[in-house]
């Protein structure tokens, strides 16, 4: 086979550097490099480069900024929603993340997608082109949150987050992490929700050695899944349950658990927050949390083999 003549670069005069730059913000571009540099027909140096180049709305949209460090992406966030939403004098912003609105009108029904912006103050649902802004509540205003499953027109069942503001019905909004603006917003709403609607602990017969938010990794054939929810730990079982689930997703009894450690690396609630439970029955299973030394301790505590070991 005769060797392929060399890749020359080209030019479309068309093409300004403002078209360009309208590109990489708006839908950003991947790189991918593989070079070797020889000195006398002699590799020397390997470079392999895979970057993503994108504004940074792009970035934050589809969450490619998850390696960075807290500070960093709450930075990052900060500013895009402050030149998106015109933060108030001393509003910050808590999460910004792809989703939408659904709008329920007398003739027309169907979600209107855009961006949900959490702040301390407030929940805004934003359209980008044209700007606008879908719909927005104060959070002193919300009475009620949680989630909803729904059924797509081709057959999947996704979660939704609906809110309830005081005076109004509900309103369906989606997001990229329904479960984590669930849990997001129902921390920002503590004290005003309505005694009927915030998810409880999981109930259980036993008294609690713990119990509180965590998140699990459910195994699935596409693939594993962070779903967030609440666990009871007992002296005899751990029990973890969705918000959505008629029955719990998760019992484990703890004289399966052989050991617990944590991971390094990120997870839903941030760096160093995952937990690997080693059990004689289903393997390792998989646990996140907000404060993971403390739930570290509490699973080792009860498991009679960690305890012993």
């Amino acid at each position: 086979m005769a060797d392929r003549p060399p890749m020359r670069p080209t030019r479309d005069p068309r093409v300004t550097l403002d078209d360009l730059v309208e590109v990489l913000l708006n839908k950003g571009a991947v790189l991918h490099l593989d070079l070797i540099v020889a000195v006398a027909d002699i590799p020397l140096v390997g470079v392999s480069i895979r970057a993503a180049v994108a504004g940074m709305e792009t970035m934050l949209e589809y969450g490619m900024m998850r390696h960075w460090d807290e500070a960093t992406r709450a930075w990052a966030e900060r500013s895009v929603a402050r030149r998106a939403l015109e933060l108030r004098e001393g509003e910050g912003v808590i999460r910004t993340m792809s989703g939408g609105h659904l709008l329920k009108g007398d003739v027309y029904k169907g979600w209107r997608p855009g961006t949900v912006h959490l702040t301390d103050q407030r929940l805004v649902v934003l359209r980008d082109e044209p700007r606008e802004i879908l719909w927005q509540t104060e959070l002193t205003a919300v009475r009620g949150v949680r989630l909803v499953p729904e059924r797509t027109v081709g057959g999947e069942e996704r979660l939704r987050v609906e809110v309830t503001p005081a005076g109004g019905g509900p309103e369906l909004l989606s997001a990229r992490a329904p479960e984590e603006l669930h849990d997001l917003l129902t921390r920002a709403c503590a004290g005003r929700l309505a005694p009927a609607l915030p998810h409880g602990p999981v109930p259980d017969g036993d008294p609690p050695l713990a119990q509180g938010q965590l998140w699990f990794q459910e195994p699935r054939r596409s693939g594993p899944v962070w779903r967030g929810g609440q666990a009871r730990l007992t002296a005899d079982r751990l029990v973890w349950k969705s918000p959505v689930d008629s029955r719990p997703a998760l019992v484990l009894p703890t004289a399966d658990v052989t050991g617990v450690r944590r991971l390094p690396g990120y997870g839903p609630a941030g760096e160093g927050s995952v937990l690997a439970v080693d059990t004689t029955a289903d393997g390792e299973v998989r646990l996140a949390a907000d404060d993971p030394v403390a739930w570290e301790q509490r699973l080792n505590a009860a498991s009679p083999v960690a305890a012993v070991g």
